[in-house]
């Protein structure tokens, strides 16, 4: 595994080479993972997954999920890849599931707690490592103690869990050597300390002396740490980190948080957000496009004025009612102003949903509880994410990436009734 840059400053853009067993798959950097429940793409099955486009070369799985196939997997003996049916794809494991929040003060100095389907399930080092010479993932996270996003941890207990993470790592490249079936596997160390600047970089240069495939800066997931600081805090750790070595944030999704966390140096996303938005029973309509050609710039304003005029038909205050989380980058389908709207759920967008289906029909099939609602949303929101990204490496090559941030923040403060379609 290899990062090959073409430029660095304001944004890494290149390519994660060598990936895989066989060293062939790559990922285009700024990227992200393919955000995927025991192995498998929300609501989709292999075939539908197929029909989406720009699909990552690595997908995520989440150890607490797997970890309760450890006896399975174990006596299959090839891996999780052949197991879930994906063998050409590139496996990345993490510690915990993005979209399920972790209760706070269950670790120990020699456990990490997890919360599966059955409850939680105390992790020892020895225990972490023997489940992922059952899995045997590509990429793994190296088990470490993140406790500290609540915003009630102090310096003291930021420092714990830098400690704690270090000898945690220690113990598992060690196990890593002695481990045949993770001969081909990187593990990738995660960076803790909270929200203390000091243990952060303390972390951080601790983890870059070690022999680790990469890093993972864990911890910034959620709204307990202020803006501000998360950003100085990344900022502050990427400096410290070698350049030939790839870089993943956990928790940061939504599309504005995704474009300040790149200029500061983070290379690869998870896409659990466009999950979340569907389940909202939500689509992304956000625009990314900073390079229209006339007609589409006419098609996209057309788009917008409908958008505006819609919003000012009916009061933003009841979506936002309807549920607290939405953001300004989706509409909320379930809003009966959609039950006579027979565009597609954003005009110009080239996904399945959008080719062959209207905003009308989805709206029937979520107030009438349709299991199809779920499959046509994630097929949509899965491919206007991974078409962000492959917008964002666009708008680094060309110098843009400013004129993108501006079109997102823009979007951001004037709410999902004004934002304009996107390719």
């Amino acid at each position: 595994m290899k990062v090959k840059l073409c430029r660095v400053g304001g944004g890494r853009l290149g390519t994660l080479a060598g990936l895989g067993r066989s060293g062939a798959a790559a990922l285009p950097l700024p990227g992200c993972l393919l955000y995927t429940r025991t192995g498998s793409a929300p609501h989709l099955t292999r075939d539908t997954l197929q029909a989406v486009g720009g699909v990552p070369a690595v997908a995520q799985l989440t150890l607490p999920t797997l970890a309760e196939l450890h006896e399975v997997l174990e006596e299959y003996k090839e891996g999780a890849a052949k197991f879930i049916g994906m063998p050409d794809m590139v496996l990345y494991c993490s510690l915990n599931d993005p979209v399920t929040p972790c209760p706070s003060g269950y670790n120990t100095n020699k456990t990490v707690s997890l919360w599966g389907n059955s409850g939680r399930m105390e992790m020892t080092v020895s225990k972490f490592m023997d489940i992922q010479r059952a899995i045997q993932p590509d990429w793994f996270q190296c088990i470490s103690d993140g406790d500290t996003i609540s915003g009630e941890a102090g310096r003291k207990r930021a420092k714990k869990s830098v400690d704690r993470s270090l000898s945690f790592l220690d113990v598992c490249l060690q196990l890593l050597e002695e481990s045949p079936e993770l001969q081909g596997s990187v593990m990738f160390g995660a960076i803790e300390g909270g929200d203390i600047l000091e243990e952060r970089l303390r972390s951080a240069r601790e983890t870059a002396k070690r022999p680790v495939g990469g890093f993972l800066l864990d911890g910034f997931q959620g709204c307990a740490m202020a803006k501000e600081t998360k950003l100085k805090l990344i900022a502050s750790v990427t400096a410290e980190l070698p350049e030939d070595k790839p870089r993943i944030i956990h928790g940061v999704g939504k599309p504005d948080e995704v474009l300040e966390c790149i200029e500061r140096g983070v290379d690869i996303f998870e896409s659990f957000f466009p999950f979340q938005v569907t389940e909202r029973g939500c689509a992304l309509v956000f625009s990314y496009d900073c390079h229209p050609d006339p007609e589409a710039a006419v098609l996209k304003q057309n788009g917008a004025q409908d958008l505006e005029k819609n919003g000012a038909e009916e009061d933003q205050d009841e979506i936002s009612r309807a549920d607290p989380e939405m953001t300004p980058f989706e509409i909320f389908l379930k809003d009966k102003r959609y039950q006579d709207d027979f565009g597609p759920l954003l005009e110009g967008c080239t996904c399945y949903c959008c080719q062959r289906h209207t905003r009308a029909y989805v709206h029937h099939l979520l107030v009438t509880n349709e299991l199809l609602a779920g499959v046509l949303l994630m097929m949509h929101n899965f491919q206007h994410y991974f078409s962000f990204f492959r917008a964002i490496r666009d708008a680094l090559r060309d110098n843009k990436l400013d004129q993108l941030k501006k079109l997102l923040f823009r979007q951001a403060l004037q709410g999902p009734a004004n934002a304009k379609p996107g390719q």
